[in-house]
């Protein structure tokens, strides 16, 4: 069974591609990105809501917009806040590295394959 993760941020240009880039290798899940902003590269919609299965979004203020537009979407899912500020790069060292470090204890466990 896949787990579905949507990660968010802003105008997903950055912190949310990355996310979803450096998950998208991950045993048994599946990644997408969107922002929150109306002029987002992809914007967060309810469809993109309805697919995950867990929504980690980057800051506080992203989790209270999604929540106001998106509440009924919304039930049952867990939504954290990662807490990742809006001062990286797409693929920055430093931005992978906070990932690595905040993520995956939203994620299924990997099992060991050796």
């Amino acid at each position: 069974m896949t787990y579905n993760v949507l990660f968010v941020c802003g105008k997903n240009r950055l912190r949310s591609p990355t996310a979803e880039q450096v998950f998208a290798d991950w045993p048994g899940v599946e990644t997408a990105s969107a922002g929150t902003s109306h002029d987002a590269d992809c914007p967060v919609s309810a469809d993109l809501i309805a697919w995950a299965d867990s929504v980690l979004v980057m800051e506080a203020s992203h989790r209270a917009k999604i929540a106001a537009r998106f509440r009924p979407q919304l039930r049952g899912k867990r939504v954290a806040v990662l807490g990742i500020p809006d001062q990286y790069a797409y693929m920055a060292p430093e931005l992978v590295q906070l990932l690595q470090q905040k993520v995956p204890r939203y994620l299924p466990a990997r099992r060991d394959t050796s």
